[in-house]
């Protein structure tokens, strides 16, 4: 397969001869190949991928054996194509890149200038912001793994179960259906723990009344889902009932509203007006949401301080909640992804109140 770095080329040579990646996510979204070692260098329209002797064989098989070479000797391999390619100027990830290793950039090749702005970085939020069919395809089937772990686990809860239990219940699931990994470490917290918003599970037993909050997804090829789901065991108080109802409105209400053109601030406003009007803004203490892709947290961000204003091709969560520490706490999370007039909601699980 080839490169997936025409686009970037395009954009990084108005204030460089070449750029460097060396993160994980990055390396993987622009090879299509995952590897916990590598270096991606793309430069005057073409691109070589660098990895040690685990790897090599793989990426060959992946990317091309002409566009692999084994890092080993890396930057003296690096100064030479350098030299005969005439770059001068390597932009890199400031963002990404730790001072570790950019000062071993600069001591092993210290003839070369590196852009340390963020220009490097944003030119790949650019291209990475606005997902293509393929990759709302994977991320479409790995939200399909994580929405029969949401059926199964319905099944599978009981009184007197564990927060751990019912975590690696999720995992397991998802790991054995078709996940190369789940998204993030799995959260499962029940009864006072739910106030938490990433609490983590622990040996706390499920009893009568407590609500559950579940948020949890899986990986396909490189790409994640991410939904939060929370039930309750036995019936529920008329002040859970309150709550939950308050949050779906304020989840329902975002979702309506999200289209090509709407900003992270206002998207993130709809929701918390209804929170706040209902008495609870004080406990709706996170952004509504943020985009997914290769990475669990990406741009764009729903949020009283995001920056972004939402386009066409897009995949955000969304996700409002409310905790009230001591008693117990409700959040529930879809994905969507934007289009020009709205956005097609990527969670086909029920939100109504589901009472075990």
């Amino acid at each position: 397969m080839m490169f997936n770095t025409d686009k970037l080329w395009e954009k990084i040579s108005v204030f460089s001869d070449a750029a460097l990646i060396f993160s994980m996510e990055n390396r993987r979204y622009f090879t299509q190949f995952p590897s916990s070692d590598g270096a991606l260098l793309v430069y005057g329209g073409k691109a070589l991928f660098f990895t040690d002797s685990r790897y090599t064989e793989a990426a060959a098989k992946c990317i091309g054996e002409d566009k692999v070479i084994d890092s080993s000797n890396l930057y003296e391999k690096l100064k030479e194509i350098f030299s005969v390619n005439g770059v001068k100027r390597i932009a890199v990830e400031n963002d990404k890149l730790t001072l570790a290793e950019f000062d071993n950039l600069k001591e092993k090749l210290p003839e070369f200038e590196f852009v340390t702005s963020s220009a490097l970085s944003t030119a790949i939020e650019e291209i990475r912001i606005v997902k293509e069919a393929s990759e709302v395809t994977k991320i479409k089937a790995a939200q399909k793994i994580a929405e029969d772990a949401f059926s199964h686990i319905l099944t599978f809860i009981k009184e007197g179960m564990t927060e751990k239990e019912i975590s690696l219940e999720l995992d397991f699931y998802m790991l054995s259906h078709g996940a190369e990994a789940v998204s993030f470490e799995t959260i499962a917290v029940a009864g006072k723990n739910s106030s938490m918003p990433h609490g983590v599970p622990g040996e706390y037993k499920i009893q009568k009344g407590d609500f559950i909050t579940m948020d949890f997804g899986a990986t396909v090829d490189g790409y994640h889902s991410d939904m939060t789901r929370t039930v309750c065991v036995g019936e529920p108080s008329e002040k859970q009932k309150e709550v939950y109802e308050t949050v779906l409105k304020a989840q329902n209400a975002a979702l309506d509203v999200l289209h090509d053109g709407i900003t992270g601030v206002e998207a993130d406003k709809i929701a918390r007006d209804i929170i706040e009007n209902a008495g609870y803004g004080k406990n709706f203490g996170h952004g509504l949401g943020h985009g997914v892709g290769v990475e669990i947290h990406e741009a764009p961000n729903l949020s009283p301080r995001a920056s972004h204003t939402l386009k066409e091709g897009h995949v955000v969560t969304v996700e409002p909640g409310i905790y009230l520490p001591g008693e117990f706490g409700v959040r529930i999370e879809d994905m969507a992804i934007i289009t020009k007039d709205g956005c097609i909601n990527l969670t086909n699980c029920p939100k109504e109140l589901i009472i075990l």
